[in-house]
């Protein structure tokens, strides 16, 4: 394997793709009232989702060690990998990228970090299409383009019933959690240049879902398109959601993938998600 790819547990990858691709995923913690558990395998969302909805439990989020990675990184080199590519959720909500880096200085330009500025699928699919170049044989720098261009083709646009989450979280400002509360509306949010900021405010939630259907139609352009519509603890509104993307997009939606967030995201957005990921292809 000339390039390994590494990614974290915050890509949620569907199931029938995370067994198809050869990816190296770093988990994230999260600590439910003093007692941590690891993404995916100790804790997932619907542990995360009671706990927010009791109210009466203290939840946060922690990133991976630098040792972490500097372990993972180590089994690759000496299993017989070149190079490494390490793509990750955004820094501007994370710790991550940062720990990432910190464990590649020690090894020069054998491992390049990319941060993909989101999170999700968004981030999922800029580690497929690392891992995917990989695969064909490209070198270190043409994996590690193919993880920044697919993450630069991305759109995530999201639906949360309260703001409340994200402001304790500290990944959005008390301003625009304010006005969410104030003025009592259903916030439509999007992710721009890693951060998370208000798009649009509308009344309802069933006004919220159709205004992701037109963002997504609007993000997919004239381009040919692959959606990831994510949800959590909300199956039925999330396939309700893909099916009117597809309506939409007749002719231009290549694969759909729907999938419930995991344990990390969870704790920072709460109970009744409904989110869409376009990637747009070249």
């Amino acid at each position: 394997m000339p390039v390994a790819v590494v990614t974290d547990s915050t890509a949620y990858l569907p199931a029938e793709l995370a067994g198809s691709y050869d990816l190296t995923v770093v988990p994230l913690t999260v600590v439910i009232n003093g007692t941590e558990g690891v993404e995916g395998e100790q804790v997932g969302p619907a542990e995360v989702a009671r706990a927010l909805s009791a109210r009466r439990f203290a939840v946060s989020t922690s990133r991976p060690a630098p040792s972490q990675f500097a372990d993972a990184y180590g089994k690759l080199l000496a299993a017989g990998a070149d190079g490494i590519v390490s793509v990750h959720l955004s820094a501007k909500l994370s710790g991550t990228y940062e720990a990432a880096c910190l464990a590649a200085a020690d090894l020069g330009d054998r491992v390049q970090v990319v941060d993909s500025k989101t999170t999700g699928m968004g981030l999922g699919f800029a580690a497929l299409a690392a891992a995917s170049a990989a695969n064909k044989g490209k070198d270190l720098a043409s994996v590690r383009e193919a993880a920044a261009d697919n993450a630069s083709r991305v759109n995530t646009f999201f639906y949360v019933d309260t703001l409340e989450f994200l402001r304790r979280g500290g990944r959005i400002g008390a301003a625009q959690a304010l006005l969410g509360t104030a003025l009592a509306v259903k916030p439509i949010l999007h992710v721009v240049d890693g951060a998370i900021v208000v798009r649009d405010k509308v009344r309802t939630a069933g006004r919220a879902l159709a205004k992701l259907v037109d963002l997504a139609v609007e993000a997919a352009g004239d381009r040919d398109v692959d959606i990831a519509v994510h949800h959590l603890q909300t199956p039925d509104r999330a396939t309700a959601l893909a099916d009117a993307i597809a309506a939409r997009l007749p002719d231009r939606l290549r694969d759909c993938y729907i999938t419930e967030i995991g344990a990390v995201v969870a704790a920072h957005v709460g109970p009744g998600l409904a989110g869409v990921v376009v990637h747009r292809r070249s």
